[in-house]
Order: C-alpha cells, then sequence, then structure tokens
C-alpha cells in the first residue's frame, strides 16, 4: 500500500535509530519498502545530517550513514514556500512548509510545535492510516 507523501521531522528518524523497535522505527521501515514516498528539502536534509551526527545521540555513524544514502536514493527533493503561519518553534516551520507546500503527511513527535492541522500525526496516528 503507498500512503503517498511523507515529511518526517527529524525527531523520528532519530528515534528509529535509538529504538530499533518503536513506532519510528517501522515507519522508517516502511520508508525503505518504499510504503510512502519521503519528501524533503535542503533545509530538512542539511538538518537531518546535522542532527544524526552529533557525538552526544551516539548513533553509530554506519547507521547515519545508511540512513542518509537511503533519503538520497529514495527520497524526493522539493522546493517549497515559506508560509506565514505562526509557529511554536521556527525551526520547525521547514518541515511544516514542505509538507503543506507538497500535500503530505507530517510525521513528529512533537505535535505541540506545529498548528492543529488533519495532515499532521504522531507515529502511532500514522500507522493507523
Amino acid at each position: 500500500m503507498n500512503i503517498g507523501h511523507v515529511v518526517l521531522d527529524t525527531n523520528i528518524l532519530v528515534s528509529a535509530l535509538l529504538s530499533r523497535d518503536g513506532n519510528p522505527a517501522k515507519i522508517y521501515r516502511m520508508f525503505l519498502a518504499k510504503a510512502f514516498i519521503l519528501v524533503y528539502c535542503t533545509a530538512i536534509f542539511e538538518e537531518y545530517r546535522d542532527v544524526l551526527y552529533r557525538p552526544r545521540l551516539q548513533i553509530p555513524l554506519a547507521d547515519a550513514d545508511i540512513v542518509m544514502a537511503s533519503i538520497c536514493q529514495y527520497g524526493k527533493e522539493v522546493c517549497t514556500v515559506q508560509s506565514a503561519n505562526f509557529m511554536v518553534d521556527e525551526d520547525d516551520r521547514v518541515f511544516y512548509d514542505t509538507a503543506r507546500y507538497t500535500g503530505a503527511y507530517l510525521v513528529t513527535g512533537n505535535t505541540k510545535h506545529y498548528p492543529n492541522k488533519p495532515f499532521i500525526l504522531t507515529p502511532m496516528e500514522f500507522l493507523k492510516l
């Protein structure tokens, strides 16, 4: 089953790498199985790279390399337009704008950082689709 386009907040990828049995890991495996197309813009890709390689997270470099390579290989880079919506955390705007602009779902563990919109889902809500 193909769900369409999805934007993954960085916390989903971090959680997937830190807990191989959790919902974020299931979502990452769905991406690898091509159940959806991961969409991202340059700023999102740069944040993924910055966060996944932070020493304090202790993510093995080989695992971070595999995630970044899979995003390059199977994801879809898009351009986006910045919105004027109020954001609790301005660093999250790029994820919201990319999902809104492309008609994608946004999956995040921090829904409180985003406006209450039907396309913004927790990992558990996404897995119920």
